[in-house]
């Protein structure tokens, strides 16, 4: 795959585009209120104002874009595709290189806190998704998991980097599996904090109690999570159209997530139940990935990646060394003896006691130490 025009970017959203959103914020047509008590029908009516008010009226969009433009930030055009990432070369003589990759919901903001740490002993590159953030939107309907997973191995070698590592979670952990799957001549291991696959059914008749926890928070996320999940992989063009045009729309769409996958307190077993957002990221944090989505226009183009990939997000056997960390309030767990089906040379497992789904975000500091323990275990 070819790349080719690597080039040097800064983000700058322009101030009209910040005075349109504060604009709608203002005139946002509200629905009423949910006729529950938590967040069983959806993000309450209540929070979504307050949130919406801060928005508009707090938020300052700046903060996050000097913090990100302080950073080594690039384009390349990857099969014809200008994709954009942070490239952190380590001042470590020893260094190996990584690259981390994000998901849905979320974006390279997401890795911001554990540069720091994970830069003295690695040099980083951190892309965003094809139609998401500040990367290109396809205009061809070839970007699979697969297409990304062999463009992020082009990346990494014309960047000189000819055998490296690969992290990720969830399409992160889908775009990492598919490195180590078709890529392993270069990709030396890989670290997901998303393990992907389906229990043994062989085994299914003697499980463990961590097992049926496990099952529970899955069989939790399918009968009352996964209408996104839906939408976007069968029609990800019409949701685009009410959330690009709908700042509150497209929050709600990506906060209701940051309620119901995040570490922030809920009821074991009912997820809807307790807990709060807030518990795990602020709102500046939460508003800043929003932000990113809003001013880019990527709802749908973001959406697309369910359309190419779901419904084979856990295909395919990986063979490389493989590394993975539990963090308890991920959509899927699996436990070791269901994961060695199809990771079939794990070589780091550690279950760890606070996270959820957006752990480099949500726990930098224990994130950034799974990753180091995990690729301790790998050599180049």
């Amino acid at each position: 795959m070819k790349v080719e025009n690597i080039r040097a970017f800064r983000a700058e959203v322009p101030q009209a585009a910040i005075d349109d959103l504060k604009d709608r914020l203002a005139r946002t047509r509200w629905p009423e209120k949910e006729t529950v008590d938590d967040w069983d029908q959806g993000v309450p009516l209540a929070y979504a104002q307050e949130l919406a008010a801060y928005w508009r009226e707090d938020y300052d969009w700046r903060t996050v874009e000097a913090r990100l433009n302080a950073l080594p930030n690039f384009l390349a055009t990857v099969d014809g595709l200008d994709i954009h990432f942070l490239h952190i070369r380590s001042d470590n003589p020893a260094a190996r290189p990584l690259v981390l990759t994000h998901g849905w919901p979320g974006s390279v903001l997401e890795f911001l806190d554990v540069i720091a740490p994970l830069s003295a002993d690695y040099h980083l590159v951190i892309p965003s998704l094809p139609g998401y953030g500040f990367s290109g939107k396809p205009a061809a309907a070839k970007w699979s998991v697969e297409h990304i997973a062999a463009g992020w191995d082009a990346l990494m070698r014309a960047l000189g980097y000819n055998r490296y590592f690969a992290q990720g979670g969830d399409w992160g952990s889908a775009v990492t599996c598919a490195i180590g799957m078709n890529h392993g001549d270069h990709c030396a291991g890989i670290h997901v904090n998303m393990i992907v696959g389906q229990p043994d059914p062989a085994l299914m008749a003697d499980l463990t109690d961590a097992e049926k926890l496990y099952l529970a928070r899955f069989g939790w996320y399918q009968a009352k999570d996964s209408g996104y999940s839906t939408q976007q992989a069968t029609r990800p063009q019409t949701i685009g159209y009410a959330l690009t045009d709908s700042p509150v729309g497209q929050m709600c769409w990506i906060v209701e997530k940051f309620h119901g996958w995040t570490d922030c307190g809920h009821q074991p077993g009912g997820q809807s139940v307790g807990g709060h957002p807030e518990r795990a990221l602020s709102k500046d944090a939460m508003l800043d990935t929003v932000s990113l989505y809003w001013f880019t226009a990527s709802a749908a183009s973001s959406a697309r990646l369910y359309w190419h990939s779901f419904r084979s997000f856990a295909a395919g056997e990986i063979d490389v060394p493989t590394g993975g960390s539990l963090f308890p309030n991920e959509i899927m767990r699996l436990s070791r003896r269901w994961a060695e089906k199809r990771y079939r040379n794990i070589v780091y497992w550690n279950e760890v006691d606070r996270g959820g789904h957006f752990a480099a975000w949500e726990q930098p500091e224990l994130f950034a130490r799974e990753v180091r323990a995990a690729l301790a275990q790998m050599t180049l």
